[in-house]
C-alpha cells in the first residue's frame, strides 16, 4: 500500500482520529493510557488494532520505556498529504482571492476627472 493510501485509510476512522487528537493534546502517552481513554467503548485489543493502523501509516511512532511503550504523534505524513492534495487544489482559489483583495484595496482609477 502506498504511504499516502495508508494515511488516508488511517484518517478515515473517527476512533483513529480521536487517538491522534489525544496524542496532540498530550504527546508521549503510554499504550495503557490510550486504552484507558476508550475502556468504556472498546477492548484493549480493539484499541491496539487502531494503533497498528496508525503506526503502519507512520502517524504514530513508538518508543519503549522500560516495560511500557510511549506513543508520539508524527504530523509529517499529514503535512505531506496536505501538500500533495489540498495545496494543489487550493492554489487557484487562493490566488483568485489574493487578486480580489488587491483589486478591492486598490481599485483601478476609472474616473476621467471631476464632473463639470
Amino acid at each position: 500500500m502506498d504511504s499516502q493510501d495508508a494515511v488516508f485509510k488511517a484518517l478515515a476512522d473517527p476512533t483513529r482520529r480521536e487517538i491522534l487528537d489525544l496524542l496532540f493534546s498530550r504527546d508521549g502517552r503510554t499504550v495503557g493510557e490510550v486504552c484507558e481513554e476508550f475502556a468504556d467503548r472498546m477492548s484493549r485489543f480493539g484499541v491496539m488494532k487502531h494503533l497498528t493502523v496508525l503506526t503502519e501509516a507512520e502517524l504514530v511512532v513508538t518508543a519503549k520505556e522500560g516495560r511500557s511503550k510511549r506513543l508520539f504523534l508524527n504530523p509529517v505524513p499529514i503535512e505531506q498529504v496536505a501538500n500533495r492534495w489540498i495545496s494543489k487544489y487550493a492554489a487557484r482559489f487562493t490566488s483568485a482571492l489574493v487578486g480580489l483583495k488587491q483589486h478591492a484595496e486598490n481599485p483601478p482609477d476609472t474616473a476621467e476627472g471631476p464632473a463639470s
